[in-house]
């Protein structure tokens, strides 16, 4: 399946980028850093840049950043962007299609929220059997 620009819902970040690739083959909404559709977020890109041109599409982050907890300035720029982000979450690393798991089993409670947190910033963090939404910082 080939995204298409005007059904575009979801950004995967290159912290995810099997996921996103995997995600994009099977779904015309999702698209990945790299991908043709978004040239604004090349691999390799800032996270400032990255995120501001994402919220400025309006899409929805999926990541695997395990550290973005510990980053104050990252979560900032996250929130004064208005982000709206799951996060694959776990101490240990999986491979891709453990994250396709955990994240296709949650995915009717990803789309209840979506639908009733249309705005953001909001931050969720996907685990094996739950989603948990994260508090974040008041936007500076």
């Amino acid at each position: 399946m080939v995204a298409k620009a005007e059904r575009l819902r979801f950004y995967v970040d290159e912290s995810a980028l099997g996921l996103g690739k995997t995600l994009a083959a099977a779904r015309e909404d999702v698209v990945h850093a790299g991908h043709p559709l978004i040239p604004e977020c090349p691999l390799g890109a800032p996270d400032p840049e990255w995120m501001q041109a994402v919220a400025a599409r309006s899409l929805i982050v999926i990541g695997r950043d395990k550290r973005i907890r510990t980053r104050p300035a990252e979560v900032q720029h996250l929130v004064s962007a208005g982000l709206r982000v799951f996060q694959i979450g776990g101490k240990k690393d999986s491979t891709t299609w453990g994250w396709l798991t955990w994240l296709i089993s949650q995915w009717d409670d990803v789309e209840a929220i979506i639908r009733t947190r249309q705005e953001g910033p909001w931050f969720y963090v996907i685990y094996e059997h739950k989603l948990v939404e994260l508090d974040l910082p008041n936007p500076s």
